[in-house]
């Protein structure tokens, strides 16, 4: 059978069922946000006309939660996912996908790293969890992903990982029109100047005001205050990222540019946060909850610095946690949730006005092309180092001054 290929413009259709049935949800929740904003038309004129590819329901959410209306946004998500669970059983549609974009290895970089096991308990389908190259440099491969199955319930939907080699890309922290919002020196988009060289890009964390539980910082400002004990992502001034607890595995230096922060830490020392299962709001939100199989992403690192992202549906607390831990990854963090928003992209910079884009993952409902334009929320991008960067940065097998084991077992 055929694998799919993913269609670079991000059209690929949802995968049978889970865009069906959030469709569905989002009616219900558009038609009564659209009766309680007849009070507010201009805010509500300004969610829906704001510059970038959000889908209207997506911002008719993002403004019902602006003006006092989380709970009830939050009330039909999780009435919707209780009346209409994601199936399980079954076999993806087509196999496990085949990367569009997929490249020939090159030799140098750091070396690839081991297949992804299949859920416990299953034999992995052809091609699970096998690392293909997506985004090779002249200094060897920096961009792999990985396909698996969610758990050994949901059979049908697939999970995407993003792999990347910390010694040939770097990391940028993008702030939203909205979430920050403000004015800093970094675009709310990949402008044309990074699509030259953009490999990757994905949502960063919850909503800011109060749902993260965290702040924002960029350049030498914060957006909101940073909170100790907070899960956070940080990006240095060489490109480089790290996950940890805020205070005690990463703080402020003089080398942080950015930091990130969502949640607490969903895995920490290489184990999975035990109240992935169990923790309440300040752990894991308030959105349909930590238990509910959904749209889920994450970021973390490995203990030789490699960075690692997971985007898909169908996807618990604890499982996502599962599967960044299988992919080797020692700290690591939850970011955003529901298909609204979770969205993985990588590119292939081609010197055209616009870079190849490819989803990650089968079903995503945010194009691939979603980045290159105003974002009305934060996410995070992934260049190519130039060749004096690639010399400047820290070989992998020593880069963690994060994965030191001053924070490890």
């Amino acid at each position: 059978m055929t694998p799919p290929v993913l269609d670079p413009t991000g059209t690929e259709p949802a995968a049978p069922g889970v865009g069906t049935r959030w469709r569905r949800a989002l009616v219900v929740l558009v038609a009564l946000l659209v009766i309680l904003a007849a009070v507010a038309t201009p805010s509500l004129v300004h969610a829906l006309t704001r510059p970038g590819s959000d889908t209207v329901p997506a911002r008719l959410a993002e403004w019902g939660r602006d003006h006092g209306l989380g709970p009830v946004v939050t009330w039909l998500e999780s009435a919707q996912y209780q009346l209409d669970q994601p199936p399980t059983g079954g076999a993806p549609v087509g196999g496990i996908p085949h990367a569009s974009g997929a490249v020939a290895d090159h030799p140098g970089g750091s070396p690839a790293p081991p297949p992804l096991p299949a859920p416990e308990g299953l034999a992995p389908l052809p091609g699970e969890g096998q690392w293909q190259t997506v985004v090779a440099s002249p200094h060897g491969d920096a961009v792999r992903v990985a396909s698996v199955r969610p758990d050994a319930q949901h059979t049908s939907f697939t999970v995407g990982v993003l792999w990347m080699d910390p010694t040939l890309v770097r990391g940028v922290l993008h702030p939203g029109t909205e979430d920050p919002g403000g004015s800093w020196p970094v675009p709310s988009e990949i402008d044309d100047t990074e699509q030259r060289t953009v490999v990757a890009a994905f949502s960063a964390g919850f909503r800011l005001q109060g749902d993260s539980h965290g702040g924002w910082f960029l350049d030498g400002r914060q957006a909101r205050p940073l909170v100790p004990g907070a899960a956070s992502l940080v990006v240095h001034r060489d490109g480089t990222t790290d996950v940890g607890a805020w205070g005690s595995e990463v703080a402020m230096t003089p080398d942080v540019t950015a930091v990130r922060q969502n949640l607490v830490p969903l895995v920490d020392h290489g184990v999975v946060n035990p109240t992935c299962a169990t923790g309440g709001t300040a752990e894991w939100g308030s959105t349909v909850g930590q238990a509910a199989y959904i749209n889920r992403s994450a970021f973390g690192v490995t203990a030789t610095g490699a960075e690692v992202y997971v985007g898909g549906p169908a996807l618990s607390v604890c499982t996502l946690g599962q599967i960044l831990r299988s992919a080797g990854v020692v700290r690591g963090m939850e970011l955003d949730i529901n298909p609204a928003w979770v969205s993985g992209a990588y590119f292939h910079p081609t010197g055209r006005p616009r870079p190849d884009a490819f989803q990650l993952f089968p079903g995503e409902q945010v194009g691939a092309q979603h980045y290159l334009q105003t974002s009305s929320r934060d996410f995070l991008s992934f260049d190519l180092r130039t060749i004096a960067d690639t010399a400047d940065a820290p070989p992998s097998t020593q880069h963690h001054r994060h994965a030191s084991s001053k924070h490890h077992a």
